[in-house]
C-alpha cells in the first residue's frame, strides 16, 4: 500500500490541488494504466483500513497532520471499495456479462467518496484547496449517475434514455433517478464553497464556486431543470465577497459564461446572451473544438437576431456539423431565397428543436426577406441624371411600385413559382412589418401603390 499511495504523497507535497485530485480518479492516468489494479490489489477488505492508515500516518514520506491524516485515511478506504466496484463493472463489461446493477453499485460506492470529502472539508479536517478534489469526484459522480440511469432504463421498459450529448441543453431522458440524487450532492458542494466565511481569501473555499456552479449547470440542463440553473446564477450574483471573476481559472470562466449565455438565450434576452457567449468564444481554447462548436450553436442565432450577421463560409468550414445544419440557411438568407430558407429550416428541424434554437432561427426569415426586397431595390436602377450632374451624383430610385415587390415575393429567387402565393394586402402587410422592424426604412403610399424608401440607408446593415 505504501507504493500505491506514493503518487498521493508526491502530489500532496507539491501543493497542487489537481495532482491530488488525480490520485482519487476512477480513471487511471495514461502513463500508469494499471494504477487502479495496483491500488486495489495492495490490500483486502479486512486489512485495508490499517494498511492505508499506516501508509498515510507512519510513512517516512508522509507529512500530514494527524487530523488531516485521519480524514484521508477514511476517504481512501471508501475510495478503495469504490475502485473495487469499478474494476468489477469494467471486467464484466469487457467480457459481455453485465448484470442489471453493476453501474448502480459503482454509483452508490462513488457517492460515498463524494460524501466523505464533503464531510471532511465541512468540518475543517481538509484544507480549503481540496475543493478541487471535491469537484473532480463530483464530476465523475455525474458520469456514473448517467451510466446507472442507463442501466435502470434498460430494466424499466417505460423509461427511455437519450444517446445525445451528455452536457447539452436538452435530453430525451424521461427519468433520471440517480442523476437527480447526484444533483442534491452537488448542491451541498456548491453551498459549501459559496458559504465559506474565511476572511483570508487565499484560504477560502470560494475559489471552487464557479467550477461547482458549472457542475450544477451540466446536471440541471441534463435534467431539464432550467429554473434551478437560474437559482445558481442568482446565488452567485447575490454574493459581495467573491474574488474578482478574472482571477478564476480560465476553464471555469469559459464554462460559466457559456451556460449563463444559454440561460439568457432561452429567456430571449439575446443581447445579454450574445455578450456572454462572445466572451466564452473569445477565450475558448483553440484545441477545444467541441466546446467551440457548442458555443457557436447558440452564438450564431444570437448574432442573427441582434446584429443580423451570418457566419462566414470560413468559420462554418471549420465545423462540419455546423456547416451541415447552418450552411443551407446561410446561403438562403444571403440570396433572399424564402422558399429555400423554409426548406432548409424544415430539413434540420429535429436538430434545431433539440437545441432549442428553432424559433430563434425562424426569425432569420426576416433577414432573408430583407435581402429579397433589397434585390428589387437594386434591380430598379438609378434615377436619370439631371442637367449638370455627374455619374458620381447618381441616386437610386426610391419610389418603387408595390407590384414589383409582390412579383419578387411570388417568383422568389429561383424563378416562377418558387416563392409564395400572396395577395396584394398580404404583400403590403409584409412590407409594413419590415418597415416597423427597422429592416427597411421608408413608408407605403397606398393611394399611389408605391413604396417610398429613404434615399440613404433604405436597408440598414446592407450598405444601401
Amino acid at each position: 500500500m505504501q507504493a500505491a499511495l506514493q503518487p498521493f504523497h508526491d502530489a500532496h507535497a507539491s501543493g497542487q490541488a489537481w495532482r491530488v485530485a488525480y490520485t482519487l480518479s476512477p480513471v487511471p492516468p495514461h502513463d500508469d494504466p494499471g494504477r487502479l489494479y495496483d491500488f486495489y490489489r495492495a490490500s483486502n477488505e479486512h486489512q485495508v483500513e490499517g494498511d492505508i492508515r499506516y501508509a498515510l500516518k507512519y510513512s517516512q514520506t508522509s507529512k500530514l497532520p494527524p487530523k488531516e491524516s485521519g480524514a484521508w485515511t477514511d476517504i481512501f478506504v471508501i475510495y478503495w471499495r469504490a475502485v473495487g466496484e469499478i474494476l468489477r463493472a469494467e471486467e464484466a463489461s469487457n467480457q459481455g456479462r453485465m448484470n442489471d446493477g453493476q453501474w448502480i453499485n459503482v454509483y452508490d460506492a462513488w457517492k460515498e467518496v463524494a460524501n466523505a470529502i464533503i464531510k471532511y472539508i465541512s468540518n475543517g479536517a481538509l484544507p480549503p484547496w481540496t475543493v478541487m478534489c471535491m469537484y473532480s469526484v463530483g464530476n465523475h459522480l455525474r458520469l456514473f449517475a448517467m451510466k446507472a440511469d442507463t442501466q435502470l432504463a434498460q430494466v424499466e421498459p417505460s423509461v427511455t434514455f437519450s444517446t445525445g450529448l451528455q452536457d447539452d441543453v436538452v435530453t430525451g431522458v424521461a427519468k433520471n433517478n440517480k442523476l437527480e440524487e447526484a444533483a442534491r450532492v452537488f448542491n451541498k458542494m456548491f453551498a459549501l464553497c459559496l458559504g465559506d466565511r474565511n476572511p483570508d481569501i487565499n484560504e477560502s473555499r470560494k475559489w471552487g464556486v464557479y467550477c461547482m456552479a458549472n457542475l450544477l449547470f451540466k446536471t440541471y440542463f441534463k435534467l431539464k431543470a432550467i429554473s434551478l440553473s437560474k437559482n445558481v446564477v442568482k446565488s452567485i450574483e447575490a454574493q459581495v465577497d467573491l474574488p474578482m471573476f478574472d482571477l478564476y481559472p480560465q476553464s471555469h470562466k469559459i464554462t460559466y459564461r457559456y451556460y449563463v449565455g444559454i440561460l439568457a438565450f432561452l429567456q430571449e434576452d439575446y443581447a445579454n446572451a450574445e455578450q456572454h457567449l462572445t466572451e466564452a468564444w473569445d477565450h475558448c481554447f483553440p484545441e477545444s473544438t467541441k466546446n467551440q462548436e457548442l458555443i457557436l450553436t447558440y452564438l450564431i442565432p444570437c448574432r442573427l437576431i441582434t446584429k443580423h450577421n451570418i457566419p462566414s463560409p470560413a468559420l462554418l468550414a471549420a465545423f462540419p456539423h455546423l456547416q451541415n445544419i447552418f450552411g443551407p440557411l446561410v446561403t438562403c438568407i444571403k440570396s433572399g431565397d424564402l422558399s429555400g430558407f423554409d426548406n432548409a429550416l424544415l430539413a434540420s428541424e429535429p436538430e434545431f428543436v433539440k437545441r432549442r434554437i428553432y424559433l430563434t432561427l425562424e426569425r432569420g426569415r426576416d433577414i432573408a426577406l430583407r435581402n429579397l426586397l433589397r434585390r428589387v431595390f437594386l434591380a430598379a436602377g438609378f434615377e436619370e441624371l439631371k442637367e449638370g450632374q455627374a455619374a458620381k451624383d447618381r441616386m437610386r430610385k426610391t419610389r418603387l411600385p408595390i407590384e414589383h415587390f409582390a412579383t419578387a415575393l411570388r417568383m422568389g429567387t429561383r424563378g416562377e413559382g418558387s416563392g409564395q402565393v400572396l395577395d396584394d394586402d398580404e404583400v403590403e402587410c409584409l412590407l409594413a412589418n419590415m418597415i416597423y422592424k427597422g429592416l427597411m426604412k421608408g413608408y407605403i403610399s397606398r393611394d399611389h401603390g408605391m413604396v417610398v424608401l429613404n434615399k440613404k440607408g433604405a436597408f440598414p446593415g446592407t450598405g444601401v
